[in-house]
């Protein structure tokens, strides 16, 4: 018995922002700033904010546009976040929803029925809530067999979800089971800071993970998993039910840099995490090739997590040469920015179909945490 990768499933949003529509509106915001306080930063006790470009995010990033499911309020220069209206209890909710349009359209490149898979799990790093799972509610609205459950590992939730899913399946416990990564990343983007501004983007996927006796003729084989966590403050997110309505919450109105809402939403310290991830990263991919049997020469493809187009270089240059052709390490970045977890599936879903049967590649997701995983996989047809 194997645990195998049947298929996988992509949603995206119907709007997109360009960086040139994010820099207007982030430097009207800029211009509205430095004018109400202008007296402040004539008396150096405040700095004036700067404007952003997309020349810069480009460089920086390697993102183009991101696809959002909110996207005016983002662009109003007097809100600068997504405005999602609440739902009732007794409607589905927005994370469920796009876990499960996502997961039917694995299901539908199988012709496999909901009701034939025996397990979910809803691996994200932006849950909506604490409970009941999203899983539990995705289950229900798919018509799912079994039970489900959330996981969070950030960047890293969608490989960590295929481990555990694979694990289900050795255990006995399922012998179909569904993988979603429902990612609203612009929520916990504070699009008032230059540095980060850009960076998130909103998409589902989701992965049908099968024990190969009753999966597709095509399908992929899972050879080798690696999963790695090491504590590091570099990238954080403090919201939670113990300090989102904490009193010095300000709406972000306060002084840049003094905690209120800015320490509730995405924060990090890009250059050392560029520094520490990246050789983590190309290390642990090389060690593993060689504990999973496979010539780094003989790997196709690396469908790596899509965070900056820089650091996916890097660590493909490390791990595949000096030389390596970007191809080998493809980048969903320019169109869809960073999709935390979901960023290396959308990757997988799209730059796949040319391989044949005994072609190897790599998914790889790394991110908060930090947290790293490999899953080795082999196309069987």
């Amino acid at each position: 018995m194997k645990a195998v990768i049947s298929a996988t499933g992509l949603w995206t949003p119907e709007d997109s922002i360009s960086n040139e529509e994010l820099v207007e509106a982030f430097n009207q915001y800029v211009d509205k700033w430095n004018s109400e306080n202008a007296v402040d930063i004539a008396a150096g006790t405040k700095d004036a904010l700067e404007y952003s470009n997309a020349p810069f995010i480009e460089k920086a990033s390697g993102i183009k546009s991101r696809f959002v499911i909110s996207k005016d309020p983002i662009l109003d220069p007097n809100i600068m976040a997504p405005r999602i209206p609440a739902r009732d209890n007794g409607e589905i909710s927005v994370l469920a929803e796009i876990a499960v349009n996502a997961a039917k359209k694995a299901l539908e490149k199988t012709g496999r029925k909901a009701e034939d898979v025996d397990a979910v799990i809803v691996a994200c790093s932006n849950l909506q809530r604490g409970y009941p799972a999203v899983a539990v509610e995705v289950q229900e609205y798919l018509g799912t067999s079994g039970f489900g459950f959330d996981m969070n590992v950030a960047c890293s939730s969608a490989t960590f979800g295929l481990e555990a899913a694979r694990g289900l399946i050795y255990g006995g416990q399922a012998k179909s089971v569904l993988v979603c990564n429902p990612e609203i990343c612009t929520a916990h983007l504070n699009f008032k800071d230059r540095d980060a501004h850009f960076i998130f983007g909103d998409v589902a996927t989701a992965i049908l993970v099968e024990r190969d006796d009753i999966a597709p003729k095509e399908h992929w084989e899972i050879i080798h998993s690696k999963l790695v966590t090491k504590f590091s403050n570099n990238i954080r997110n403090n919201f939670g039910f113990l300090n989102h309505c904490a009193p010095e919450d300000d709406g972000m109105t306060g002084d840049r840099g003094k905690k209120g809402l800015t320490d509730k939403l995405f924060v990090q310290n890009g250059r050392s995490v560029f520094k520490e991830v990246v050789p983590m990263v190309a290390n642990m991919i090389t060690e593993e090739s060689a504990n999973a049997g496979v010539d780094l020469a003989d790997l196709k493809r690396m469908w790596l997590h899509q965070a900056n187009l820089n650091m996916n270089v890097l660590i493909a240059k490390k791990v595949l040469g000096k030389n390596v052709d970007i191809k080998y390490a493809p980048v969903v970045l320019d169109e869809y920015a960073n999709t935390s977890s979901a960023g290396s599936i959308i990757a997988f879903d799209k730059y796949s179909d040319d391989f044949d049967a005994g072609d190897t590649g790599l998914i790889c997701s790394f991110g908060a945490g930090y947290s790293a995983g490999a899953v080795f996989v082999r196309k069987v047809a």
